[in-house]
């Protein structure tokens, strides 16, 4: 059973950072992509952040380039997304994410709130 759990969500203040975790089994960790993506409060889910397995190549597709690093353990199959200099525009619900045989999985979501 594929089982993805997230944390480190948190209130922050603008500027502030964050290490968000994801923490994984039921599946090959080290050799699956990971990703990270985010909900804003009325706004559809995003992807953020993209690790290959062996987490030699990542990819940001989104505002967060240059703020954001993703990271993985595959000793720990733990991801993880580093977060600098935040900004009120980076609230929402943080989702790890992945697919295995063809089939997406999702965490519960982590709730990173970005104000004064």
């Amino acid at each position: 059973q594929v089982l993805l759990v997230e944390s480190g969500g948190d209130l922050v203040q603008p500027g502030g950072s964050l290490r968000l975790s994801c923490v994984a089994s039921g599946f090959a960790f080290s050799r699956t992509p990971m990703y990270w993506h985010r909900q804003a409060p009325g706004k559809e889910r995003e992807l953020v952040a993209v690790i290959v397995g062996t987490g030699d190549y990542t990819v940001y597709p989104s505002a967060a380039q240059g703020r954001f690093t993703v990271s993985r353990d595959n000793n720990k199959n733990t991801v993880y997304l580093q977060m600098h200099t935040l900004r009120p525009e980076d609230t929402g619900v943080y989702y790890c994410n992945t697919w295995v045989d063809g089939k997406s999985f999702w965490g519960q979501g982590t709730q990173v709130t970005v104000s004064t």
